[in-house]
């Protein structure tokens, strides 16, 4: 009995812990501040396409651009991310979002994690992790024999990988019925762009990812508005 009740709180820790830490850790470690009025006016009239709804909306400097003198001024990150459970959800952006970016932009980016609240998809992240925990604990707390143990680590494993990108490509196609497929792709590339990265596309190591590669989802999202042409 003790060694079940060891296992189920390893799961609920674990699942727990991604679904409240990042949380925690941007409100503790981040330099962030409550939007103004003015503000917060404009992000909800950027949020509204994308029917993003939080309940708190948090600030963080994106730092002065900078310059070594031989070359364009470096750019802010353009983070933008909502954390934390069901009615405890906290908008975090920076402040270049506001400042700097386009308009279809930091549209395509708010209507984005629009559609991961929509679809739940740090909560399924949180319950996969947790999930996957605990039958390790299983396995180590000798709970189950090691050979069957290891195959469901194994196959719960390999299970959360495939749901988690099902449930992040039907994230993007929310945002895409929001504001449009290629407004969403070019909001993800603009911002790959502005940050100095190229997106990648998946190979054999991504198969152990719960995230798809962000090319790989610019490549479905402009699918989907060759085909909605």
């Amino acid at each position: 009995m003790i060694r079940v009740a060891l296992v189920f709180g390893v799961g609920v820790v674990a699942a727990l812990a991604v679904a409240v830490g990042p949380l925690y850790a941007a409100d503790r470690y981040r330099d962030l501040r409550e939007p103004t009025d003015a503000e917060r006016a404009q992000i909800g009239a950027l949020a509204e396409p994308g029917g993003l709804d939080v309940d708190r909306i948090a600030i963080e400097s994106a730092g002065d651009a900078a310059s070594d003198g031989n070359g364009p001024a470096t750019t802010g990150p353009a983070k933008v991310a909502v954390r934390g459970p069901p009615r405890r959800r906290v908008l975090f952006l920076t402040e270049d979002v506001l400042t700097d970016l386009d308009e279809d932009v930091a549209v395509a980016l708010l209507a984005a994690e629009s559609g991961r609240v929509a679809t739940y998809y740090a909560e399924f992240r949180a319950v996969a992790v947790g999930g996957v925990l605990a039958a390790l604990a299983g396995v180590v707390t000798t709970l189950v024999p090691f050979e069957s143990g290891f195959a469901a680590v194994v196959a719960v494993g390999l299970v959360s990988f495939w749901a988690g990108r099902r449930v992040q490509y039907a994230a993007d196609a929310r945002a895409a019925d929001a504001v449009g497929s290629d407004r969403v792709a070019d909001g993800f590339e603009r911002v790959a762009e502005r940050r100095g990265v190229e997106p990648d596309t998946g190979d054999w190591s991504t198969w152990f990812e719960v995230q798809p590669p962000l090319g790989d989802r610019i490549a479905r999202l402009r699918e989907r508005a060759a085909d909605e042409e």
